[in-house]
């Protein structure tokens, strides 16, 4: 990608959204749209244009900042190891990682606007975030000791090709957290139900004023993670 367009995303991102702390995380920062309308708006001549994909990553939504919460409130899970945020949209869960004291922290989305706004989320944050492109259930794991994955279960084809992964991963060792606040296609079996978050919603991208986002871990060997 051209230092050109890495500049024209930049501006895009910083001209269309505002620095605001979401609900559920006060102490993360993040660019995000305040007006939905005019950066969808926006998207159809600046992102369209690009050949570039809606933009999910202008909006804290509620199963991220329900797994960002959990990691801000259990930092051990993540300390001292190698994280990966698995579908990260805006990074809040990776930036809840490397807040934690997480060792290394990988962001994973496969828009590339996405990997700008992470970037830039993780700058306004003062936190090391890699933002990765691509799609990852097409490759073996990396090493990653910590999975993270928020609210990746919200269409048929996205469940059916992430699940796999994410379960092939915790088969090798890793901890894999998912949050889900309540969508469709959660697999019914395979999950182990951890702890659950009340996150204040917007009704322009819900259709409540508040989502229960459970936290369950992906069923494989029970990682051996002390508590502080």
């Amino acid at each position: 990608m051209s230092m050109t367009k890495i500049g024209a995303e930049r501006d895009f991102i910083a001209t269309g959204t505002r620095l605001e702390s979401p609900s559920a995380c006060p102490e993360i920062k993040l660019h995000l749209a305040t007006a939905i309308t005019p950066i969808w708006q926006a998207s159809e001549t600046f992102l369209h244009g690009n050949n570039l994909a809606p933009p999910y990553w202008a909006f804290a939504w509620a199963g991220g900042q329900g797994l960002a919460r959990h990691v801000l409130d259990s930092p051990w899970l993540v300390r001292g190891r190698r994280v990966l945020d698995f579908g990260a949209g805006s990074g809040i869960v990776a930036i809840a990682a490397a807040l934690s004291g997480a060792l290394t922290v990988e962001a994973a989305d496969i828009d590339p606007m996405a990997a700008t706004a992470i970037t830039l989320n993780a700058e306004a944050n003062d936190v090391a975030v890699k933002a990765l492109t691509g799609d990852l259930t097409l490759a073996p794991g990396s090493g990653w000791e910590v999975i993270l994955a928020g609210d990746v279960c919200y269409e048929r084809p996205m469940t059916e090709r992430c699940m796999p992964w994410l379960q092939a991963r915790a088969a090798e060792g890793a901890l894999v957290l998912l949050s889900d606040p309540g969508r469709a296609y959660l697999p019914s079996k395979g999950l182990v139900r951890l702890t659950n978050y009340t996150v204040p919603t917007s009704r322009e991208i819900e259709d409540r004023d508040n989502r229960e986002v459970v936290i369950y871990r992906v069923a494989g060997p029970e990682p051996v993670i002390a508590p502080e």
